[in-house]
């Protein structure tokens, strides 16, 4: 009978040790508000708005420990507006993040689904719309770099190296899913970063090939509500660096971005089409700052100057944009916080046969005329 107790009791401290090895968390940001701008396709607007800073987002993530500092590792996620509950994707649950994979401790790791490419992964932390600071209306026109993560790489593949000494470095392939073809399409994408104390330094590459095809179940699409852009061919690349001293954290980021043969423009929920034959070309120069008056209470700030270039069959010209904002920030507590920010854009310049060049502040239908404002208080919540 003592045998028995005996290893009753000793399978019940090994299946508490297989539980304690793995573990499944939901986490999720809320992020809503009142947001006013002075002109969307000529007229003012009062809107409650959704995800004006920071995206909202809800997620499921899992890591189970095989021993010998190997995980199985998986993450759902999904984004969604939190005015009327629907999904960012049409038809879409896990519209962010989907996939499986192994990670080592010692190699880094490998993982499979719809996943966010290079450019997400180790620039946008040192930008101010990446998640380090979490500002969508900041983001550079059209998030035509995607710092922003206006879309993730479906049917991809995807190595992320280890921390080594503060270096890391990794990579992406998205499958087209296509028979017979290949490159119809199909992403790809590279960046490494390095952190070492108060400096963080990064570089990326991404590549779109086709997205704009009739291949909807290839890497990214316009026609769901993915992209913003879609082109015959996509090269963005960029680099940055950002500096802590006590309090005060100033960067640097520079982008680069060629279309060819543009097939569509997503501005705010208004798509520009008919612009087929379009070439368009955005170098974006961003300088950003963040100050902690106290603990709580920080204040934060970029300027953007895009430089854009158009040539093909709708005509050239020279479109560019001048994007400022200004942000105050309190935490309530380390999972509350709000907010007040305001945004200015000024565009100038042609986009060829598609005449003068106007102001679209990001998430925002785009103004009536070259200036734009917006000005946005809300609260946002992470669990």
């Amino acid at each position: 009978m003592k045998k028995t107790l005996f290893a009753a009791s000793l399978l019940g401290a090994f299946a508490v040790s297989a539980q304690a090895q793995s573990s499944v968390t939901l986490y999720g940001r809320l992020d809503a508000g009142l947001v006013y701008s002075n002109n969307q396709l000529g007229h003012s607007n009062f809107q409650q708005g959704s995800g004006s800073l920071s995206n909202t987002l809800f997620g499921v993530r899992g890591n189970e420990d095989l021993g010998g500092g190997l995980h199985a590792i998986f993450t759902l996620e999904s984004g969604f507006n939190l005015n009327n509950g629907a999904f960012k994707e049409n038809g879409t649950m896990f519209n962010r993040q989907a996939y499986v994979g192994l990670k080592s401790d010692q190699y880094g790791q490998i993982t499979l689904g719809r996943q966010y490419d290079s450019m997400v992964d180790y620039l946008a932390p040192i930008s101010a719309a990446g998640y380090g600071y979490g500002n969508n209306l900041a983001a550079h026109p059209f998030d035509n770099d995607n710092l922003d993560g206006t879309f993730s790489v479906k049917n991809s593949v995807k190595y992320t190296s280890a921390n080594y000494n503060g270096i890391q470095f990794g990579g992406l392939y998205g499958f087209s899913n296509a028979a017979g073809q290949f490159s119809n399409n199909r992403a790809w994408s590279a960046g490494a970063s390095y952190q070492n104390g108060p400096l963080n330094v990064a570089a990326s590459y991404l590549q779109l090939n086709n997205s704009g095809s009739n291949n909807t179940g290839g890497a990214v699409s316009l026609g769901n509500g993915d992209a913003n852009i879609v082109a015959a061919l996509q090269r963005t690349y960029g680099a940055g660096a950002n500096y802590t001293y006590g309090a005060a954290t100033v960067g640097f980021v520079y982008t680069h971005t060629q279309l060819d043969n543009v097939q569509g423009i997503n501005v705010g929920g208004t798509v520009i089409g008919g612009i087929g034959g379009t070439n368009l070309h955005m170098d974006n120069y961003e300088l950003n700052g963040r100050y902690a008056l106290t603990p709580a209470l920080s204040l934060a700030a970029a300027y953007t100057f895009t430089d854009g270039k158009v040539t093909g069959s709708n005509g050239a010209g020279d479109p560019k944009w001048q994007t400022a904002s200004l942000q105050g920030d309190y935490a309530l507590s380390k999972r509350t916080d709000v907010y007040l920010e305001g945004v200015y854009q000024h565009a100038s310049g042609q986009l060829g046969s598609l005449g003068a060049n106007v102001a679209a502040i990001n998430t925002l239908s785009p103004s009536s005329t070259a200036n734009q404002t917006a000005v946005t208080i809300g609260m946002r919540h992470r669990f």
